[in-house]
């Protein structure tokens, strides 16, 4: 089916989001329970992101992309949160087409971007662990510039093609979405036709990502952790382990809410589950590194 063909047959101007189906009482519960995350979420990145501009002993690489992660934290989660606390006293719980797709584009872009991250703050420990004498003609400012922007960039690049090739297919009923945000899965699953190219496209894309991501972070992990346990002096072992032990940290709650998100991605259950994961992500994240 050709795109001018598809876009004939859309009906579909709005979605309706029902990850929360209960009683009034316990929508107001969600809705409590959510605003308190958000808000210390909020509360806790943005106090790191003032730490790392307002402190000058801070601004050193690894702080500067702790500092990015946390404003990408804000970024990520401020994309589903708001629509869904205001979802919970709704009665209609819908979103328009476009603010389906536009949540779609910027949550996984900014996801992605959260990934990439990862990887770059697990280099730079690999880089401070396993070669401090070179470090820091390695670590310049020309390079954790370029890291920085890449990291902030390539989610948005790498998922403008799924974002395109899902918002054309054809949507004619039913529109409602058993999640908490529009997320790609339900979405094809909504589809009047099944499009085998765009899912093969969509899952090699994120089998890539995600396998291509933990490698990386686990290799360099590993050579970390080898490159401690030969370290003579104790305190050393014990400040290295310290610093990274946080971020490995996050990276198990980050793959693990991803995997969860994977492994059964129509159960609204899992959705649930996703979301707690990624609150505790944050306030974990908030807690360790600063």
């Amino acid at each position: 089916m050709n795109v001018s063909s598809r876009k004939t047959t859309q009906s579909v101007s709005h979605f309706i989001l029902v990850v929360f189906p209960s009683h009034p009482e316990m929508q107001l519960l969600y809705f409590g329970l959510f605003s308190v995350a958000y808000t210390l979420t909020l509360m806790g990145n943005t106090a790191i992101v003032c730490a790392v501009q307002w402190d000058q002993r801070l601004h050193t690489p690894m702080y500067i992309l702790l500092g990015n992660f946390s404003l990408l934290e804000i970024c990520y989660v401020t994309t589903t949160v708001p629509n869904m606390l205001a979802n919970f006293p709704s009665t209609s719980k819908s979103i328009s087409f476009v603010s389906c797709f536009a949540q779609f584009y910027f949550f996984f872009s900014l996801g992605c971007d959260e990934g990439f991250y990862l990887c770059i703050m697990a280099f730079d420990r690999y880089l401070a662990v396993c070669h401090p004498l070179h470090y820091p003609r390695i670590m310049t400012k020309q390079l954790y510039t370029g890291l920085v922007i890449f990291g902030w960039s390539c989610g948005f690049v790498l998922f403008l093609t799924p974002v395109v090739l899902i918002s054309q297919l054809p949507f004619c009923g039913p529109n409602i979405i058993d999640h908490f945000m529009c997320d790609p899965v339900p979405l094809m699953m909504l589809s009047c036709s099944e499009d085998t190219a765009t899912q093969f496209i969509y899952s090699t894309f994120n089998a890539i990502f995600m396998i291509g991501t933990f490698l990386f972070i686990l290799c360099s992990y590993a050579l970390v952790i080898l490159a401690v346990l030969k370290m003579s002096s104790a305190a050393s072992k014990r400040k290295a382990f310290s610093t990274c032990a946080s971020h490995l940290a996050v990276v198990i709650l980050f793959f693990g809410s991803v995997m969860v998100m994977n492994v059964s991605p129509k159960s609204s259950e899992n959705a649930k589950i996703h979301y707690l994961i990624l609150f505790c992500d944050n306030t974990f994240m908030q807690s360790s590194d600063i």
